[in-house]
């Protein structure tokens, strides 16, 4: 069903409280009047700009001495029998106690004849004990044929101002519409406005600008980082079990392999030695897919106000869904959730945030693949290892011998090194117990002290980078050898 009609049957099920937060109120009111129109209902707007107006007409004159939210719900409760009622940003003025006295009243008299009250707020701070009376409508990301229609309508619209050349292809106007996914309609209708807005054309060439313009609007929410990295699986050292895994995966996406009986994988759990690599293979496993890579900080998602750190989870999920195929890497899972194991001080916020993603994990149809990362595996719930939350749980160790000498390699030549040119052998011997990304720091601690003393990159420079530099197997040893005797017969080594 469309929103139109999971409205309607929010109307026709007597629910006489609905609350919606959403910044896209001109396409809720929309959709209201669209309702109220097929159910033949009256339909009043109340807005502290200027109190309760008739709905189906955008000028109609608004009632005297409805202002104030009081005034303007005693009038609400008052409408005829067969009514919508809408209040446009009610939540701020509940926290005065006669408007709260006077939207329980409307709310108990609404129960009774059969209306429906509709708040459109753009923040969830509603009291609890009106979230207790509502029924919250969450607003659907636009699809593929609905964005169609709001660039053909945003292109038609800019025109009409300063004419504008179109010379999009279809298969440039199917990448843009993709692109687009996740978004919601003002968002989608603002990248299209401001990618016309200079040089007013429209083609192939904007596909660029509106991918750039879609990273920053997700970073600008806060709740996805959009991670835009080159690195391919070739640059990442060793993990062997790991690369074979994904590769015989890469093609599990298309309609071919599902044709064939199976379905996309959903992800992974990469638990390990910090600074091993887990989060470089979340970066190579979407680029060697070709598919984006975004990034949850699930600390991002707590918030002050009840209810909102779930629905911020709920949001995250769902946009991601509707950009789907994509690779959704959450960063330090457990720093998150760890609480979720015990019985913590916030009152099952972490228990119910945690309960909510369990359950996406477990259910969700769109081709998302996960790939967590964890340090800690004592703050792990245990909810999150059974079998069956990801298709494989990898234990991510410190390199071996063999795999310090293609780490070696890998840094050198990124910085315009010869491999050849260094003793690889000693310097493989002298990391022993080194992580990938201490190697790489010793390499550039090296490349730091040779541009200073106005000489070259040498073997013994790096060899004093890393004697000078405990790695972490050394400084943490008993938590290292704790989390390596964890996971000997619980994961698959990634190597």
């Amino acid at each position: 069903m469309d929103d139109a009609e999971r409205f309607e049957q929010l109307v026709e099920g007597d629910d006489s409280c609905i609350s919606i937060v959403t910044y896209e109120e001109r396409y809720v009111l929309n959709i209201i009047r669209q309702v109220a129109l097929d159910l033949k209902h009256s339909l009043w707007i109340w807005s502290v700009a200027g109190g309760v107006r008739e709905g189906f007409l955008a000028d109609s004159p608004f009632i005297a001495d409805t202002e104030t939210s009081t005034a303007g719900l005693h009038y609400l409760a008052e409408t005829e029998q067969n009514s919508i009622c809408v209040a446009l940003d009610l939540a701020e003025h509940l926290k005065a106690c006669s408007a709260l006295r006077a939207l329980r009243d409307l709310i108990d008299r609404f129960e009774q004849n059969g209306n429906t009250f509709v708040m459109i707020d753009c923040d969830d701070t509603l009291p609890e004990v009106v979230k207790s009376y509502s029924k919250t409508f969450e607003i659907s990301f636009p699809g593929p044929q609905e964005l169609i229609e709001i660039v053909r309508d945003t292109l038609q619209r800019c025109h009409r101002k300063t004419p504008i050349e179109i010379g999009i292809t279809k298969k440039g106007l199917d990448t843009i519409v993709r692109n687009l996914r996740g978004l919601t309609r003002r968002q989608a209708e603002r990248i299209i406005t401001d990618t016309v807005i200079d040089d007013r054309r429209f083609d192939d060439n904007d596909i660029n600008r509106v991918i750039a313009s879609k990273r920053g609007m997700i970073q600008r929410g806060g709740l996805l980082e959009y991670i835009q990295t080159p690195l391919d699986l070739s640059e990442i050292g060793g993990m062997s079990r790991l690369k074979k895994w994904l590769n015989q995966r890469k093609g599990a996406f298309n309609s071919k392999a599902e044709q064939f009986g199976l379905q996309p994988p959903k992800g992974v759990l990469m638990l390990g030695v910090q600074g091993a690599g887990k989060s470089l293979c979340a970066k190579a496993i979407a680029t060697a897919w070709h598919q984006p890579l975004l990034r949850m900080d699930p600390g991002s998602l707590y918030a002050s106000f009840i209810g909102e750190s779930e629905r911020n989870l709920r949001d995250a999920l769902r946009q991601t869904e509707m950009m789907s195929p994509v690779v959704l890497w959450i960063d330090e899972i457990e720093k998150a959730f760890a609480s979720a194991a015990s019985r913590s001080a916030d009152g099952g916020l972490s228990q119910r945030m945690f309960g909510t993603l369990l359950t996406w994990m477990q259910e969700h149809q769109a081709p998302v693949f996960v790939v967590a990362t964890a340090n800690d595996i004592e703050a792990l719930p245990p909810e999150l290892l059974r079998k069956g939350r990801f298709d494989e749980i990898f234990f991510v160790d410190l390199p071996s011998l063999k795999v310090r000498k293609e780490i070696f390699a890998i840094h050198l030549r990124k910085h315009n090194r010869d491999p050849g040119k260094f003793d690889l052998g000693v310097l493989t011997r002298a990391s022993a117990g080194y992580s990938g990304s201490e190697i790489q720091q010793a390499v550039i601690s090296a490349l730091h002290e040779a541009y200073s003393e106005k000489t070259g990159l040498t073997t013994e420079l790096i060899l004093s980078a890393i004697r000078n530099s405990p790695p972490i197997s050394v400084t943490l040893a008993e938590r290292v050898q704790s989390l390596r005797a964890w996971a000997r017969d619980r994961c698959v080594p990634a190597d």
